[in-house]
């Protein structure tokens, strides 16, 4: 079986968001943050690693009660791989692959975590998966657990944009059934979206 972590990135100021913070926006009543994190173990993950820093004090409490570990990025200013790093210096049950998950993807359910993680395992090349929907490349990836010695070392071209853009030969991809690894909360409009698909869309975080 193939063993897969996760690292919640969930230390961004979500400035296009004005001012909420997207963290705690509810989703059927369940804050977005925590939403996320129960949807990621209800699948078959090892572990989840959350990685906080815009406001960590309030965002930990939306974890109060869930099987998460929890760090905090002091320099979540100086970009998104300071998180990656944390996360990944966090880890601590031996894994094949990591993948690194967005806080704002409410229409991710348990299953697509799991369709996912069987990917990577029968990935036949490569040692970076990226989830595709209509042409659209999307949200989490996995990273082969080698990768994270290099990016601890401060390879910061790995597990981001120029690792995918650059090194194609790496890369496996798999297109995905539904738009849940492409559709992401950003923007006010973004949130006023979510709310119209929620009635016919949204299952419940731990639908597998």
């Amino acid at each position: 079986m193939t063993r897969v972590s996760a690292i919640l990135l969930a230390a961004g100021e979500s400035r296009r968001m004005g001012e909420l913070n997207k963290l705690e926006l509810p989703v059927r009543g369940e804050p977005l943050l925590r939403r996320t994190a129960c949807t990621l173990l209800a699948s078959r993950l090892l572990e989840v690693i959350v990685v906080l820093g815009h406001e960590a004090a309030r965002a930990r409490r939306l974890l109060d009660g869930l099987a998460v570990s929890v760090v905090e990025n002091k320099g979540y200013r100086d970009g998104q791989m300071t998180s990656v790093c944390q996360g990944l210096d966090a880890l601590s049950v031996a894994c094949d692959g990591v993948m690194i998950c967005l806080a704002d993807q409410p229409l991710l359910t348990a299953a697509d975590i799991n369709v996912l993680i069987d990917a990577f395992g029968q990935r036949s090349r490569g040692s970076v998966l990226v989830p595709v929907f209509a042409g659209q490349r999307g949200n989490p990836i996995v990273l082969a657990h080698e990768h994270r010695a290099a990016i601890l070392d401060g390879d910061r071209n790995l597990g981001c944009k120029r690792l995918i853009e650059r090194n194609p030969e790496l890369v496996t991809t798999i297109e995905m059934p539904n738009d849940h690894v492409v559709f992401d909360l950003d923007t006010p409009g973004d949130y006023a979206a979510l709310q119209c698909l929620l009635q016919d869309r949204l299952q419940p975080a731990a639908a597998q």
